[in-house]
């Protein structure tokens, strides 16, 4: 039997594409259309799952071949037993991880379902900071900036979503070898107000590992 191997940006990748074959399949009447859209959806979905098996890859192939709404309905449920869930952080290791705030306000933890969560974030209103965690070559990750909400909808630099957005700016640790002692380096990006929207809208993690990277040095 499969283990998880599903991670919650590839399934909404995969959610993306059956809601847009399910709407080819009800409104166009051209069949070439419609399997030109087929073609394409089953390509993109298995480009993304580059490591997976024979018998993950006919798992989901299957999408291809679905036509009504309730099929693709049932697909998408079959598919939620094999979601990965986000490694779990407790407070501890996020207090770790922000070392510099000795009153870091954690989320409850304990109300998260961690199969629908691609990076952890959260707001600290009092402070206007923004918290995000990732796992990153298998260790958590944690970045801190400064949070600007722009109170209109802009294009989420991770999701690529137009959604409520704030400016989420953070400090970078990488230096110049040639750096004066008081170099300063911030990088910006527009990022969903609302991190479980975005966690629902995100299909590619390239977006925010770069932008890691880039933090981290």
């Amino acid at each position: 039997m499969n283990q998880p191997f599903i991670r919650n940006h590839q399934y909404n990748l995969i959610k993306k594409q059956a809601d847009l074959l399910q709407k080819t399949c009800s409104t166009v009447s051209d069949p070439k259309v419609v399997e030109s859209v087929r073609y394409s959806a089953q390509v993109k979905i298995v480009e993304s799952f580059a490591d997976s098996t024979e018998l993950q890859r006919q798992m989901l192939e299957r999408m291809a071949g679905l036509n009504s709404p309730g099929e693709f309905q049932h697909y998408l449920q079959s598919l939620e037993p094999y979601m990965t869930e986000f490694p779990r952080v407790t407070e501890k290791q996020l207090m770790k991880l922000f070392p510099k705030n000795k009153k870091l306000k954690v989320p409850d933890l304990a109300a998260i379902d961690y199969r629908y969560l691609t990076y952890l974030g959260w707001t600290d209103i009092a402070t206007n900071k923004l918290f995000l965690v990732y796992h990153l070559d298998g260790k958590p990750v944690g970045v801190e900036g400064r949070f600007t909400p722009t109170n209109k909808k802009s294009l989420c630099f991770l999701c690529n979503r137009h959604e409520e957005a704030a400016l989420f700016t953070a400090v970078t640790k990488s230096r110049p070898a040639n750096a004066s002692p008081d170099y300063y380096k911030a990088i910006g990006n527009y990022l969903c107000v609302n991190s479980e929207s975005c966690n629902k809208n995100i299909t590619d993690v390239a977006a925010l590992e770069r932008f890691i990277h880039a933090v981290i040095g």
